[in-house]
């Protein structure tokens, strides 16, 4: 997956946006007001961070090498996913859906309810 791949996915969610809150080379994928993906565009061997249960982090962690703590986030919470090849892009929409659906969750009720529209 590259970074038109990846952005066109995220993008395609409902009522995503895409934002550079930090800096110039940090985008962020957010639902409403949180954030669900971020990368670096910059970096050479692209990257990004999803949300993802806890215990399912330790077990993505172990099966796939490219799998890592989130970089700059709560480690518990989050995974980096290096966009190396080695994990086949179905496996990354997925985790990317399981992010997506994670911070939708924790949104206010009436923030979800307008996702159901």
């Amino acid at each position: 997956m590259n970074l038109i791949d990846l952005k066109k996915y995220c993008l395609n969610k409902k009522a995503t946006k895409e934002d550079f809150p930090f800096d110039d080379k940090t985008l962020v994928f957010k639902v409403g007001t949180k954030m669900f993906g971020l990368t670096n565009i910059e970096n050479e061997v692209l990257s990004v961070n999803l949300k993802c249960d806890p215990e399912l982090s330790i077990s993505l962690r172990n099966e796939y090498s490219a799998i890592k703590p989130g970089y700059h986030m709560n480690k518990e919470h989050w995974n980096t996913v290096i966009l190396d090849g080695s994990i086949e892009d179905d496996k990354i929409e997925w985790l990317i859906d399981l992010s997506y659906d994670l911070v939708v969750k924790g949104l206010p009720k009436n923030q979800r309810e307008l996702l159901k529209k």
